[in-house]
């Protein structure tokens, strides 16, 4: 992986993508406080805290269908007041629901499951380290990032009964190569990265893929592609470093929206000069025009859309990750739920 140290030392910043804070509701510290200084002050703070359920609940009303997420390691999905917990054990990430809402892609210490949408019937897919599940719009395919023959990293696609072997997607010229040892695989470095903020996203017309890094890596130090499915053609998207470019970053977890119109992803920038800086944000980019946009707050990531005007996103609540509601167009702001790395429900007719 080219130049893979070049954001080493916004470590603490970028940590933040695709991690789950450890979470507590900061109301309960509140109401604390209120029950040490008098009646009056808990009354308020308990107040506060019905009017904030209130608002998680009208806005989940509104939802779709279940979202899935992450805390403390584990896979949740609600749709309001009650959650499910789905896994065990503090292993799991990147929860991705399949096309008829019926299924879960997810990771589990590093390899490729799935589970049904009750959490029921997890199967593991994969033997070599996996990143970033995503779905083919037909259901029958999960691609993930992993280890290439070029040493970085690489997107794949299983099938999602589990029969067969991984086949390579991209880069396009490791399709005729043997696939990497997976004892190299999980000893590689690149695996950390991997683990981290290597997810993948299919198209919703199945044609295309939207992944970390690619042929752009031979120009720019960190990089986002749009690969054909077909013809393993690569574009770029977003790019750092080299190739004239003075800045430093990167751009991960891409998500379409469901007409393919927008691609969103989690992106991070130092610039040349300070006023060129940008935390960790969340750009939205227009698959025609190729016209790109900030939207959410600082600290915003792992976008997933609900519709042309809504999308949950992972943002920051006095210092921990919560799953919120965002307006596109309006800015409204709903916390769900505590956690991170959201996926909505697609609802089927």
């Amino acid at each position: 992986m080219k130049n893979i140290g070049h954001v080493a030392g916004n470590m603490a910043v970028a940590a933040a993508v695709g991690i789950c804070c450890a979470v507590c509701h900061p109301g309960a510290a509140q109401a604390a406080a209120g029950q040490a200084t008098g009646g009056g002050t808990q009354s308020t703070v308990s107040s506060k805290q019905d009017r904030s359920a209130q608002q998680a609940a009208a806005a989940a009303a509104q939802l779709p269908g279940l979202v899935a997420y992450v805390r403390n390691g584990d896979v949740y999905t609600s749709k309001g007041a009650t959650e499910t917990r789905l896994t065990t054990g503090g292993a799991s990430a990147r929860p991705r629901w399949s096309p008829n809402g019926k299924q879960i892609a997810f990771l589990k210490r590093g390899q490729l499951w799935t589970m049904n949408a009750n959490g029921t019937g997890q199967r593991r897919l994969t033997t070599r380290p996996a990143a970033g599940p995503s779905w083919s719009p037909d259901g029958k395919w999960i691609a993930f990032a992993s280890l290439s023959c070029t040493g970085g990293p690489g997107v794949y696609q299983i099938r999602t009964d589990g029969k067969g072997a991984p086949a390579v997607l991209f880069p396009r010229d490791c399709r005729a190569e043997a696939l990497p040892g997976e004892t190299e695989a999980a000893k590689s470095s690149v695996q950390k990265e991997l683990s981290t903020d290597n997810a993948v996203a299919w198209s919703p017309d199945g044609r295309q893929l939207a992944f970390r890094g690619g042929d752009c890596e031979s120009v720019y130090d960190s990089c986002l592609s749009l690969g054909d499915v077909s013809t393993g053609g690569e574009k770029t998207v977003a790019a750092y470093g080299g190739g004239g470019v003075q800045n430093s970053g990167f751009a991960v977890v891409p998500s379409w929206r469901s007409d393919g119109a927008k691609l969103a992803f989690t992106a991070y920038q130092e610039g040349e000069v300070a006023a060129e800086n940008k935390p960790v944000h969340l750009v939205e980019y227009d698959a025609v025009t190729g016209a790109k946009r900030t939207i959410g707050n600082a600290m915003d990531r792992e976008l997933d859309y609900v519709d042309a005007s809504r999308a949950v996103i992972t943002s920051e609540k006095a210092g921990t990750s919560w799953v919120t509601v965002v307006g596109l167009a309006n800015g409204l702001r709903v916390p769900l739920k505590s956690g991170s790395q959201p996926s909505v429900q697609p609802v089927t007719r």
